[in-house]
Formats: structure tokens, C-alpha cells, sequence
């Protein structure tokens, strides 16, 4: 069984991500609602929130896995950045107007940039060549596990307290802290400190040029991923319910954790681009799906469907990143593919709020599958050794 092979410390660092991401996944669905029902922001604010809140904070994942490369440490930069994230939920919790949700959002993602590169590496440590995508793939299911049972979480206390949604923001930094617990478990490597004397470079210039052609690729598909939040946003106007919304966000939870593990598996054994290429496609069709869909009905199956995206490419993507590059730079490489998708990924929450607003919600969903077809043609003719290997 393949599960048997998956070492403590990839167990652990699971255990970690499961329970922060159900506090996080308790907010996330209903985070929208919040902002735009209960403190009246407009729409556009939720595209900008989502956008700086994330892009604002990216440079700081490429910085601290540099320096968690330097320093030849790891622990007390997933320490910290889980610590931090635990913070956001209580500062979101006791926000009453929106620049308060601004200040826990960008809270929660400097400290996702503190213990990202950091996190990442630790787990390719713990890999070889043979089970880099099963490692990846675990690791984003125990995530997504989570994210399937913050929702559901949210759904019961959304039924039991009438849609209070400020209670259901205090309750959500329970979890948070609980994943805190099994960072007591997490050990840094023993070999990293012994290379701590590496003198590194903050630069693209010493990472491996194919390592940077697909820093190209994620920006050129990122630049079209805006936030969940307008999937979200999408259902809700086709006539969903509040609570119907959040099982849809349950739903592509579900697909996304049951699938993530074997597709992580799959890549090893065909190749970690056909994967990745695979759930790039996906993506481009779930939103061309969501521009034209005008039967709520098919919600459903469509949520589902964007579950298997993720799967393909999240998890898959670093396991891609980890045949590019060696383990003494990996929290710096880590670092910059995450600062990478985060700026981008900015761009295109602004741009998809603008487009929301000022032209329709259906033209935010074409420029995110025209992002994607093109960000997949520019990797499809490109050979790296990911080709060579499968």
C-alpha cells in the first residue's frame, strides 16, 4: 500500500496543513458573504482584498526560503508562519469594517510567504526520485481534507446559529491553533545544517533555466486564476443558496483531496508535466463552463470537475519544481515559484473584479481560460527533463 511508504515527518507536516486549513476553509466560503452583505463592500473590494492581500505579501516567500536556505533551517520558518496565520483568524474575527478583513487577509498570507519555501523543502527532503509526486500530492490531500471538513463545519454552525457569520469567524481560530500542536513533531534536517555555510545569491541567475521557463508558464496562467472567491460569487447570483454555495466549495473539497494522492502517484509513474498539462486543460474548460452556464443545476457537477484541476497541478507542480532543481536551494526555488504565482495572481483578482464589475461576470471567466490555453501551448512545445525521465 502506497500509504505505508510516506515517511513521519511528510505525516506530520500533513497533520499541520489539515487543521490550519480547516480553520482557514471555515472562513473562505463565507469570507465573500461577509464582506459584501455584512460590511457592504462592493465587489470590486473583494477582488483587491483577495489580490494585494496575497500579492503584497509574495516577496516575502521568496525571501524567507532564501533565508531558510542560508541559515540552513526550516523549523522555526514553518513555526512562525503557522503562528502567524493563527493570528489572522482572530483579527479577522473582530473586524467591522473592511480594511480590518484587509489587515487579517494579508496577516494570513505573510504568513503562508514566511513558511512556504521553507515547508516545501522540508518535504522534498523526505522524497526521492521515485516518490516525489506521492509525497507532493499526500501532502496537498491531508490540505485539502481539511478543506473539505472547514465547510462542512461552517455549514452545521451556519444552520445551528441562523447564518451568524461573525460566530462562525470566532470559532474558525479553534483549529488554527490546535494545528499547532504538531509542530512539536516537525524536525529540521540534520544534513541542511551542516550546509548552512552556503553562500547564496537572492537572484534568478543561479536557478536552473528550466526552473525559469516554467516561471513563465505559472505567470502567464496565473495572470488568469483570480481568487475562488468569484466561483463563489458566480454560484451565489445563479441562485444558490448560502449554505448550497458552501457544499459546492465541500464538493470540489472532496474531489480535490481524493484525487490529489493518486494523481501525485500517477506522475511518477508517466511524468509529473502530462499531469500538470492535464489539469491545466481542465481548468481552461471549467471556466469557459462557468462564463456561459446559465442553469444553476450545473453548479454542481462543475465544482466537482475544478476539484480535479487543482489536484492534477497543485501538489504535481512542486514535484515538477523539485526534478528542476537541488535540495540546497529548494526553499529559495520554492520561495520564488510561490512569489511568482502570488504577484500574478494579484493582477488577476484586480483585473478579474474590474472585468466583474465594469463588464460582466462572464468576462472574467474567458480571460482565465484564454490565460490557461496559453500558458499550456507554451509548455506543450517545451522539453525538460521531466520528458526525458517518464
Amino acid at each position: 500500500m502506497i500509504f505505508k511508504t510516506i515517511p513521519k515527518q511528510v505525516v506530520n507536516l500533513g497533520l499541520v496543513s489539515f487543521f490550519n486549513d480547516v480553520a482557514s476553509e471555515l472562513l473562505y466560503p463565507v469570507m465573500p458573504i461577509f464582506l459584501t452583505q455584512v460590511l457592504g463592500a462592493p465587489v470590486y473590494i473583494v477582488g483587491i482584498i483577495e489580490g494585494v492581500a496575497e500579492g503584497s505579501a509574495s516577496i516575502f516567500k521568496t525571501l524567507f526560503g532564501y533565508w531558510s536556505d542560508k541559515l540552513g533551517r526550516r523549523k522555526i520558518f514553518v513555526v512562525g508562519g503557522y503562528f502567524s496565520s493563527a493570528c489572522a483568524k482572530v483579527i479577522i474575527a473582530f473586524a467591522y469594517s473592511w480594511p480590518i478583513v484587509f489587515l487579517g487577509r494579508f496577516t494570513d498570507r505573510f504568513g503562508k510567504g514566511v513558511r512556504t519555501g521553507a515547508r516545501d523543502a522540508l518535504l522534498l527532503e523526505a522524497a526521492s526520485d521515485h516518490n516525489r509526486g506521492l509525497i507532493f500530492g499526500f501532502h496537498r490531500s491531508m490540505d485539502s481534507a481539511g478543506a473539505v471538513l472547514g465547510p462542512l463545519i461552517g455549514f452545521f454552525l451556519l444552520y445551528l446559529f441562523n447564518e451568524n457569520i461573525r460566530l462562525i469567524l470566532y470559532i474558525a481560530a479553534i483549529p488554527s491553533l490546535f494545528a499547532l500542536i504538531f509542530l512539536v513533531f516537525i524536525k529540521d534536517s540534520q544534513r541542511k545544517l551542516k550546509e548552512a555555510k552556503l553562500k547564496l545569491s537572492l537572484s534568478l541567475k543561479g536557478l536552473p533555466s528550466q526552473f525559469k521557463f516554467f516561471l513563465l508558464v505559472m505567470a502567464i496562467f496565473s495572470l488568469g486564476n483570480s481568487s475562488d472567491t468569484f466561483l463563489i460569487l458566480r454560484a451565489k447570483d445563479l441562485g444558490l443558496t448560502l449554505s448550497l454555495t458552501i457544499l459546492a466549495y465541500v464538493l470540489f473539497n472532496i474531489t480535490y483531496t481524493l484525487i490529489s494522492t493518486p494523481a501525485g502517484h500517477l506522475s511518477d509513474r508517466i511524468g509529473t508535466k502530462k499531469v500538470f498539462m492535464a489539469g491545466i486543460l481542465i481548468y481552461a474548460a471549467v471556466y469557459l463552463a462557468f462564463a456561459f452556464v446559465g442553469n444553476k443545476a450545473l453548479i454542481w457537477p462543475l465544482f466537482a470537475i475544478y476539484g480535479f484541476y487543482i489536484a492534477l497541478t497543485d501538489g504535481i507542480s512542486k514535484a515538477l519544481v523539485g526534478s528542476f532543481i537541488k535540495s540546497d536551494i529548494a526553499g529559495t526555488a520554492y520561495g520564488v515559484l510561490q512569489t511568482t504565482i502570488s504577484i500574478f495572481t494579484l493582477l488577476a483578482s484586480v483585473i478579474g473584479g474590474f472585468l466583474w464589475s465594469a463588464v460582466s461576470p462572464e468576462a472574467t471567466f474567458l480571460f482565465g481560460a484564454v490565460c490557461a490555453i496559453s500558458a499550456f501551448f507554451l509548455f506543450l512545445f517545451k522539453k525538460t527533463s521531466d520528458d526525458v525521465n517518464a
